[in-house]
């Protein structure tokens, strides 16, 4: 199967094309910015289709990431997303953006937790917690980042996500020992690509994830769906 992969939920617009039965990523791009998605995405998007072999009419799926993030670049991304399926006639799936954060750490299981946090303002963070096998833990929530350390707890963690350094330190400051070095402004875009390729799209709706309530959860608490690199 072949995948589109579209994000425009953080401070990047990003696009690229992956081919599962090969394991190769045939055109991809991110560029940072934190307004003007609207005008560079379809530009983009064009340009991956225009370097992947047969272009769109080889594509058999469309994954978009659908946050947390704004609410004007979440819904930028999945119009595309949808329009494209549609014209297409292939499914589309929607990949939270904080799984799109855990799904590199997945290829290097280690011992331990992986917490996505994205920036929620106010010294609050999306927060979503998982183990190294992809179970999930702790469902996607706004917490404080001392409620969000407590939930890590003692556990060996690895943290991404644009919030990774801010929960560092808080955890610092507890006596806490993380790794944040996974830390990134936007999810690498073929992470998405890859997730969203194994996701059933009855189960992974492409539409806004809003997630505003502090005991906000979705739906579904299995595994994240994945591919081998």
């Amino acid at each position: 199967m072949r995948v589109l992969a579209i994000d425009t939920s953080r401070a990047a617009c990003s696009a690229a094309v992956y081919d599962g039965a090969l394991r190769y990523t045939f055109a991809r791009e991110s560029e940072p910015m934190s307004r003007g998605q609207s005008e560079a995405l379809a530009p983009m998007v064009a340009r991956v289709l225009k370097a992947t072999e047969g272009g769109a009419a080889s594509l058999t799926k469309i994954a978009v990431a659908i946050g947390p993030g704004s609410f004007t670049g979440l819904r930028i991304g999945v119009a595309m997303a949808r329009a494209m399926a549609l014209t297409l006639g292939i499914p589309v799936v929607g990949v939270s953006t904080l799984i799109a954060y855990c799904g590199p750490m997945l290829d290097d299981p280690r011992p331990g937790v992986i917490a996505a946090v994205v920036d929620a303002g106010h010294g609050h963070v999306y927060f979503h917690l998982i183990d190294s096998k992809a179970k999930q833990i702790f469902s996607p929530r706004v917490i404080s980042l001392r409620d969000a350390v407590r939930a890590i707890g003692g556990s060996p963690a690895r943290i991404v996500g644009d919030a990774a350094g801010l929960l560092a330190e808080e955890a610092r400051r507890a006596g806490v020992e993380v790794d944040a070095s996974g830390a990134s402004p936007f999810p690498d875009i073929v992470a998405i690509a890859r997730i969203g390729l194994a996701a059933d799209p009855a189960q992974w709706p492409a539409r806004p994830l809003y997630i505003k309530a502090p005991d906000a959860a979705p739906g579904r608490d299995d595994a994240i769906a994945r591919v081998e690199p």
